[in-house]
């Protein structure tokens, strides 16, 4: 088995298949407008993805623990496929409505709320030990984040060139090509004893017995919920204003950059730092530029400067996360684990941004983005390494243990239940 082939084969699969997202994106709602002639149902496609992640707790338990290897999960991508060819598909033969958009959207988040904890949790079991899992979950961290920068101006230039129509089939080829990637992976996770779904453990079950996981899966939650703040809160700040556009334009493209550049130290140094307490500095970096960004909207530099701030921050913590998670479990309790990071941050991302407007319209969007910030802050605060941690916890990590000769790695370190 070839390690280092399985590994990069899996980073150019979430390569790829951000690349063709983030290109269909800038499509999609042109299209949808298009076809239908509502700006409602812009939004439904997004919409319906967020359903069957929201209720993955239920229906997704015992499925996931059968996705330990390549083979099993390019069989999901190929699912998740055929849910992007229903909007193509549908403008090539002139039918596209909100009954092709909600269903692309179902299958689709039905597919990536299995697929995308499922490959984060092999590519972790492939690695040989912790400090290995940490850096090449990190450098896909890097892999999605370095789609921001490309896919852009690559869908604005095939936009001007051909139009959005033909951009619709890009995600359904990267998603395809990333199946293929997949099938090349020789390397499984340990699958659940006997394969059965009754074994699988239940999410809030290994929150409950790994404290620092669920603290810091918590901060992550957070900080998805108040991410509307940032989107929308530039966005209503600049039309207020009278610069429609050039707020949130200054402030994603600093948080893209400095992402990007933090995405690219993390995979060095994040294994090397505490992981609880560098995830509550990131997330307390971030509470503070979003505080301090109603106060700056006169200068562009300094909304893009602030954002990069907070944006560079943002890999460590994730990085730091998913550190806490190969460190304190495997197996079963590790797939559920990631599948609870995705529900949590994910969907508090879907719940943020569907009620973000509403929020804003009641408060503004300058005290919306300094109390989101405040929020940040204080669940970095209160949920990071604020009191003394019994000797079991995950921020102090045991010598490394060699693994036996009979190849079976142990664990490094169990968190205190």
């Amino acid at each position: 088995m070839n390690t280092r082939r399985d590994i990069a084969a899996m980073l150019t699969t979430t390569f790829v298949s951000w690349l063709g997202q983030r290109t269909t994106a800038v499509a999609l709602p042109l299209v949808a407008l298009a076809e239908t002639g509502s700006a409602w149902t812009t939004g439904l496609v997004g919409g319906a993805v967020g359903l069957p992640m929201l209720t993955s707790a239920w229906w997704a338990r015992g499925l996931r623990q059968r996705l330990t290897s390549g083979r099993a999960l390019a069989g999901v991508l190929a699912i998740q496929v055929l849910g992007l060819l229903v909007i193509p598909v549908g403008a090539a033969a002139g039918t596209v409505g909100p009954v092709h958009l909600i269903a692309a959207g179902l299958v689709t988040g039905g597919a990536t709320t299995l697929g995308a904890p499922g490959q984060r949790a092999l590519l972790a079991d492939l690695s040989a030990d912790p400090d290995a899992a940490a850096r090449a979950l990190a450098w896909q961290d890097f892999a999605h984040r370095s789609t921001m920068i490309v896919a852009p101006p690559l869908a604005g230039w095939a936009i001007t060139v051909d139009g959005p129509f033909r951009l619709l089939w890009a995600e359904a080829g990267g998603v395809a090509l990333g199946a293929a990637l997949l099938l090349t992976v020789r390397g499984t996770a340990a699958p659940e004893a006997d394969g059965r779904a009754a074994g699988a453990p239940a999410l809030r079950h290994v929150l409950a017995r790994h404290p620092e996981v669920r603290r810091a899966v918590i901060m992550a939650g957070v900080g998805g919920l108040t991410w509307f703040a940032f989107s929308l809160g530039l966005a209503i700040l600049g039309a207020e204003t009278g610069r429609p556009g050039l707020l949130v334009s200054a402030g994603m493209t600093g948080y893209g950059a400095g992402s990007l550049a933090g995405a690219l130290l993390a995979p060095v140094l994040v294994r090397r730092l505490r992981p609880l307490a560098t995830m509550a500095a990131g997330w307390v970096l971030l509470g503070a530029t979003f505080a301090a960004l109603p106060a700056v909207t006169s200068s562009l530099p300094l909304i893009a400067a602030l954002a990069a701030l907070g944006g560079f921050a943002m890999p460590f913590g994730i990085g730091a996360l998913h550190r806490l998670i190969t460190t304190s479990t495997e197996g079963a309790e590790r797939r559920a684990a990631f599948a609870a990071e995705s529900l949590v941050h994910d969907g508090a991302v879907s719940v943020g941004l569907f009620a973000g407007g509403a929020v804003i319209g009641l408060a503004g969007a300058g005290p919306t983005l300094v109390v989101a910030g405040a929020a940040q802050v204080a669940v970095g605060l209160l949920a990071g390494p604020t009191r003394r941690l019994g000797a079991g916890s995950a921020c102090r990590l045991p010598p490394r243990r060699r693994a036996p000769r009979s190849g079976r790695r142990q664990p490094e370190h169990r968190s205190t239940p």
